[in-house]
């Protein structure tokens, strides 16, 4: 018999993933006014994309150690209320440095909550988990598209103080997810279950779960340095507003996803290999239209390559752990950690870039990474499932 997919505990867990990535979301919309408000370069500033990127992806994958062996819910929450209280500090911060281990710490609180809640989610799936996964993963890319949409307004009205009421978000999530603890901790395998997926340690897919592990580094490249230059991109080379530039960038990752939300459910159908495949070979045409065409053509052109990139984001996840069934938070932990950190890293290395060679020759250097994407995809083999997924499908 098929497991249901428990809507409920999956609407908290993206709630909570929504509020969490939230706060990751604004960093890259506060870059303009950090670089007006106090004479920071391009790649000071997107050395802050580095520190939550990294703060939330080297890590991650030492959370999602602890939560194969011992689990530890109480994560979840504590993973929100870090991320929020690092963008308030943030805002305050007299001083570079202070600014950079604000947000640090908000990274921290980041790479707390999501392998323990990608485990939960994984469980909440069911026999569903295309749909389930995507489900999850849509409250985080929800939660990057708020973030700019949240704190553009925020700190126009409030000064870079703004950040403090953004905050509030996560801290009301990380309220009702602890009081939700003990229903969650309800969806946990019985031991019987647990031990069948720890003998199936043996049949870990290493080989293609690091070449799945470059293909997730080389798409955060893109995503990353999309978020760190498209704004300054739109306000220095195509002469838009920096509350225009922002919403562009709001609709770029709000299209992200509707892109999960529909991979997802296509993925159940066809297999997540194909739908991963064909959105990382439209990626790079869609970039160099955007770069191309401008003028009008350039937000619903964002618009698309924002579904093709973000949509993917639960496809990873998901193969990833389908290809380690005994170690579904490490696996989380990779994917939704470590591989991306590589965008947070390049981010600063692109930014070098922008400061000697200008914007466009970064976007150009952004729009040729999803090439050797496609060439480790095309290696990947399809889901693998556990033996107690494949025994209760």
């Amino acid at each position: 018999m098929s497991a249901p997919l428990d809507r409920r505990a999956l609407a908290l867990l993206a709630g909570g993933h929504m509020s969490t990535d939230l706060c990751q979301g604004a960093v890259p919309a506060l870059l303009p006014f950090l670089i007006a408000e106090r004479g920071y370069s391009y790649s000071a500033a997107a050395s802050l994309v580095l520190a939550v990127t990294v703060g939330s992806s080297v890590i991650q994958p030492l959370f999602g150690h602890a939560s194969d062996r011992v689990g530890a819910a109480w994560l979840m929450p504590l993973g929100v209320v870090l991320s929020g209280l690092g963008l308030a500090l943030a805002g305050i911060a007299p001083s570079y440095p202070l600014t950079f281990a604000a947000i640090a710490v908000s990274g921290v609180g980041v790479a707390a909550f999501h392998p323990e809640a990608a485990r939960f989610a994984n469980y909440a799936s069911g026999s569903r988990k295309g749909s389930g996964m995507s489900f999850f993963s849509v409250g985080g890319n929800a939660g990057f598209a708020l973030g700019p949409a949240l704190v553009t307004p925020a700190v126009l009205v409030l000064g870079l103080h703004g950040t403090l009421a953004v905050a509030a978000l996560p801290a009301i999530a990380a309220v009702v997810l602890t009081v939700w603890l003990p229903r969650l901790e309800r969806l946990r395998p019985a031991p019987p279950e647990r031990e069948a997926d720890a003998a199936a340690g043996a049949d870990d897919q290493w080989g293609p779960f690091a070449r799945l592990t470059g293909m997730i580094s080389l798409r955060s490249c893109v995503y990353f340095g999309m978020q760190a230059f498209v704004p300054a991109y739109l306000v220095t080379e195509l002469g838009a507003s920096k509350a225009g530039a922002n919403a562009a960038l709001t609709v770029m990752l709000a299209s992200g996803a509707v892109g999960t939300l529909v991979g997802g459910r296509y993925a159940d159908r066809v297999g997540p290999r194909v739908i991963l495949l064909g959105a990382t070979a439209a990626l790079a045409p869609l970039l160099a239209l955007f770069l191309l065409a401008g003028g009008p053509l350039a937000v619903p052109l964002l618009a698309l390559v924002g579904f093709v990139t973000v949509g993917t984001f639960s496809i990873t996840v998901m193969l990833g752990q389908s290809y380690l069934p005994s170690r579904i938070g490490t696996a989380s932990g990779v994917t939704l950690g470590a591989a991306i950190g590589v965008g947070g890293i390049a981010a600063p290395a692109l930014g070098v870039v922008a400061d000697h060679w200008g914007l466009e020759t970064t976007m150009w250097t952004i729009a040729v990474l999803p090439l050797p994407a496609l060439a480790l995809a095309l290696t990947l083999p399809g889901r693998r499932r556990s033996p107690v997924a494949a025994a209760r499908a």
